[in-house]
């Protein structure tokens, strides 16, 4: 079943992580899906990592859609500009569009007030975190808007009740994280008239390529890093929020969702898909209910 064959995508933001998991289940469920991000195989980005592009989209067609890489760094303008020109030329449509630009790990200082926090790193953050998605919807939105059910996903780390009571480890990661959220409420209140949806969503504890090189382990043998962090067991792959994003691009009522500030572990009970593994993790509840009540790693009940 390809319930998006013939819908054209953008995950801004794809070389890695969240945004390669989203493109490969975009793919998977038979979308065009351009993949956008400043790493290719003969340049590399500040994050100085083999993560490409180009590898990104190739996993896309494999998957079953149509992979088309477009290096662009979304702090330009020009730039940003010229993707949507191309992607307006080649399919005359935009029907989902996924923010998902990040790029602040080696930015943020954890647990330092924002007196101690490197100034530079921190402001390079929010240009990063917040600005880059301001100008990709700037820009993508007039494209989006020409058809009807069109959405817009902006990824984040934390839901609204979530970041809403808990000190995200840094200011400035925290100033973007929340920020996002708010960006979806306020195009959902812009695209309401065009009848598109927008909505924020967060993974849970992502197995991400630099996390996993965190704890020393790969994805093959993850489960070895629950000796450094027992919970570490509630975490998911970047595919799990993949299969949230095509579940939502493919609802003909997404509209319920507009405005609303969402969770892999939410929609994989409302929608009923799972990870690679069979599991349903739901993190943020474990989190409140667990880790941070301080009580011994168990997911039972979680996953």
């Amino acid at each position: 079943m390809k319930p998006l064959k013939g819908k054209v995508a953008l995950v801004a933001g794809g070389t890695r992580g969240a945004g390669r998991g989203i493109a490969i289940e975009l793919g998977a469920a038979g979308a065009t899906v351009y993949v956008t991000g400043r790493t290719t195989r003969t340049q590399k980005s500040e994050y100085n990592r083999p993560e490409t592009i180009e590898e990104t989209a190739e996993l896309v067609t494999a998957a079953g859609g149509t992979g088309i890489p477009v290096q662009v760094d979304h702090l330009e303008h020009d730039q940003v500009k010229a993707l949507f020109s191309k992607i307006d030329e080649e399919q005359g449509q935009l029907n989902i569009l996924v923010n998902d630009i990040w790029g602040g790990e080696h930015l943020t200082e954890w647990n330092k007030p924002v007196w101690e926090h490197s100034l530079k790193k921190g402001l390079r953050l929010l240009r990063l975190g917040i600005e880059t998605h301001i100008v990709t919807s700037h820009y993508a939105l007039p494209l989006l808007i020409r058809n009807k059910n069109g959405l817009v996903i902006e990824v984040t780390d934390g839901t609204a009740e979530y970041n809403k009571e808990n000190y995200r480890l840094s200011l400035f990661y925290d100033l973007v994280k929340t920020s996002v959220i708010r960006m979806a409420q306020s195009l959902a209140h812009e695209l309401t008239p065009f009848q598109c949806t927008a909505v924020a969503l967060t993974p849970g504890w992502m197995r991400s390529e630099i996390m996993l090189e965190h704890f020393g382990v790969k994805e093959e043998n993850w489960r070895d890093a629950l000796e450094k962090e027992p919970h570490f067991a509630i975490s998911e792959t970047p595919r799990f929020i993949g299969r949230a994003v095509a579940a939502l691009a493919s609802d003909p009522d997404v509209v319920r969702w507009n405005g609303q500030s969402l969770s892999s572990g939410q929609l994989a009970k409302s929608y009923n898909f799972y990870d690679v593994d069979g599991s349903q993790p739901d993190c943020f509840r474990y989190l409140v209910e667990v880790q941070e009540a301080g009580k011994p790693a168990d997911t039972g009940g979680y996953r």
